[in-house]
């Protein structure tokens, strides 16, 4: 049986890095939201997996040195003709 991975899911875990992320670095919600130009709100809803943006994800990758290995997971992804078209 398959195991669908719904956008809720990919939300959850990526709040889940970012907080284990903050936590490693000894970062107040506070002090991430500050340092990305962002509301603590943003944060807290970041790591609850609600309103979670591209541009959100992207400041807060490249906050934790975390963009380059985004993209490289990306790129992996392209090289090995693993997408499927929606078409």
């Amino acid at each position: 049986m398959l195991d669908i991975v719904t956008i809720k899911d990919v939300k959850v875990k990526l709040g889940e890095i970012c907080k284990q992320q903050r936590k490693i670095h000894e970062l107040s919600r506070e002090d991430l939201a500050d340092a990305l130009d962002v509301s603590r709100t943003t944060i807290q809803n970041f790591e609850n997996g609600n309103n979670t943006t591209l541009d959100t994800v992207l400041k807060i990758a490249n906050h934790f040195d975390l963009l380059e290995s985004l993209y490289k997971s990306l790129k992996d992804l392209e090289d090995a003709n693993n997408l499927n078209s929606l078409y």
